[in-house]
């Protein structure tokens, strides 16, 4: 009769060790991520912009937005992302301290130029070309100037009142697990276990959900038709929420899986990848559905689709972030950590 080793039922939830290879690296799953200024100012704009993108399906449910009158929705959105500033401010200076960061001002400076800066670049340009062909759709100067006040009077104030908010916040980062003085090795991945397959897996499956509802956007958007059927696209909307959010978490449970811990930035990266397939959309729509030419209309395509893309990688990077961090507390508070 052979001996049966006591260790075997120290633990009778214990699992069989190849089939677990996430517990194995609990103590580095929570070590923080290189460059937390920038991750923490990533997560600060996406929760902004998604508070943001709620706020106007809000008040485009409610019935304040007029079909025909475009420019009552670009209005909304400059005054709503003035006012949510505070959001992203708060957001990141609190994980930025959270992860140990000391240079909270340099985390803000960030933050509020994380996705304002590109915009304001290619809106720069933009608007250089439009003024060149004397076009109707180069803002005035006066436009121009009330914008410029709104973000140094309200916007900038805001972000760096949340920021203060944040810092101050004295919640310590919640991990069931110790983690380890020294970082543990990763062992060698397959090709198809890296970020790039990975991202692109990640963002095809949210991108199919809203394929056929970009059709309707980008005709509304940049062609003659007119959308008014917003209770469909907030579902849509939704769905893409979701699907993001639990295609996110199984790729992070795959990555755990075969002891990669450094799950936070890829959470990240595959979360807002779905922003990558839209841009590639929009190069579809451009040359195969639309008649647009010329550099004008090919400047303000590119340029304005690619920041609300890069809006879009933001807004879903956060989600992905959150989504993993919630299933990676749950599953490591279930374990004994020593």
């Amino acid at each position: 009769m052979h001996a049966i080793p006591i260790k075997r039922y120290s633990n009778e939830d214990e699992e069989d060790p190849e089939e677990t290879g996430w517990k194995y690296i609990h103590g580095d799953v929570f070590r923080f991520p290189p460059h937390p200024n920038l991750f923490a100012a990533v997560i600060g704009s996406g929760t902004q912009l998604l508070v943001l993108v709620l706020c106007i399906f809000g008040l485009a449910l409610i019935g304040v937005f007029y079909p025909y009158n475009r420019g009552a929705l670009n209005t909304a959105c400059l005054v709503i992302y003035a006012l949510t500033a505070g959001i992203s401010g708060y957001v990141s200076a609190h994980l930025y301290r959270q992860m140990g960061g000391e240079g909270w001002v340099k985390n803000l400076l960030l933050t509020g130029s994380l996705f304002c800066g590109p915009l304001f670049l290619v809106f720069c340009f933009n608007n250089t070309v439009a003024i060149t062909y004397r076009s109707t759709a180069a803002l005035p100067f006066g436009t121009i100037v009330i914008i410029a006040i709104i973000w140094a009077l309200v916007t900038f104030p805001l972000t760096v009142l949340g920021g203060i908010a944040g810092k101050n916040n004295k919640i310590e980062f919640y991990a069931p697990c110790r983690t380890n003085k020294y970082p543990r090795e990763i062992p060698t991945r397959p090709w198809y276990r890296t970020a790039i397959p990975q991202m692109c897996m990640a963002g095809f499956l949210p991108f199919s959900a809203i394929y056929i509802e970009l059709y309707y956007i980008f005709a509304s958007v940049w062609g003659h038709k007119i959308y008014t059927i917003y209770s469909i696209l907030f579902i849509v909307f939704i769905i893409l929420i979701i699907v993001t959010a639990f295609i996110t978490i199984a790729l992070t449970y795959f990555q755990l899986a075969i002891e990669d811990h450094e799950w936070w930035w890829r959470s990240v990266l595959c979360g807002g990848s779905t922003g990558f397939f839209i841009y590639g959309y929009c190069l579809y729509y451009y040359y195969a559905r639309s008649d647009m030419r010329g550099l004008m209309q090919r400047s303000f395509f590119f340029g304005y689709m690619g920041c609300v893309c890069y809006g879009f990688f933001l807004m879903l990077g956060a989600v992905g972030y959150r989504s993993s961090l919630l299933f990676v507390r749950h599953i490591y508070r279930a374990i004994k950590c020593e």
